[in-house]
């Protein structure tokens, strides 16, 4: 059976191309690009995807290996709420506004707390689905720290759905992944949950 062959990845657009497929999208939802307000606008289009995507650059991994193992013997829970993030559907690329709360059981080491937001940080931007994001975030910090146990609650706002389609607003949309003793221990997933104010 013959063995499907890889195709090369496409090679990365220039800035040029980036603006003018900006200038495209402003033609066809009827704007005239060369009115004053919008000679610039593709510029600062593309800037503004430098910043929203920047997640595509950075590795989550790195963020976590610096470790630390004086800790007196901890090895309660650690929770740290309320890590807010912008991200983007990729189904719509419209705004997903939220906040992420991750928590582990540390397994002999602890990492600095800044780290687990920037975790959550790098993988919101990118274009995402929630689910998918609150499981990246959550296997990542399995995969490098092996703690005993992991819990992550993603509460976002998706304005894909509030700004078009159905059109409703106050909706938030809940997600949860919970991996080692979070998902095995019931007292531990209580735990985890009360402390979020969940139970």
């Amino acid at each position: 059976m013959a063995t499907k062959k890889k195709m090369p990845k496409p090679r990365k657009p220039t800035r040029k191309q980036a603006e003018e497929a900006v200038s495209v999208l402003l033609r066809w939802a009827g704007e005239d690009v060369t009115r004053e307000g919008l000679l610039d606008t593709p510029k600062r289009v593309a800037r503004a995807y430098e910043d929203w995507f920047s997640g595509y650059k950075d590795d989550p991994v790195k963020f976590l290996r610096r470790t630390f193992e004086e800790v007196e013997g901890y090895d309660e829970m650690i929770l740290l709420r309320d890590i807010s993030f912008e991200s983007h559907c990729e189904h719509h690329m419209a705004p997903i506004i939220g906040k992420a709360h991750v928590g582990y059981l540390p397994n002999n080491k602890v990492v600095g707390i800044s780290k687990l937001a920037r975790v959550v940080e790098t993988y919101a931007r990118r274009f995402q689905v929630q689910e998918k994001m609150t499981a990246q975030i959550a296997q990542c910090i399995d995969d490098v720290l092996k703690p005993r146990g992991v819990g992550v609650v993603v509460e976002a706002a998706h304005q894909c759905m509030t700004t078009r389609g159905i059109h409703k607003t106050g909706v938030s949309m809940v997600t949860s992944q919970m991996m080692g003793t979070f998902r095995t221990d019931p007292s531990t997933r209580a735990e985890f949950l009360q402390v979020l104010g969940r139970n």
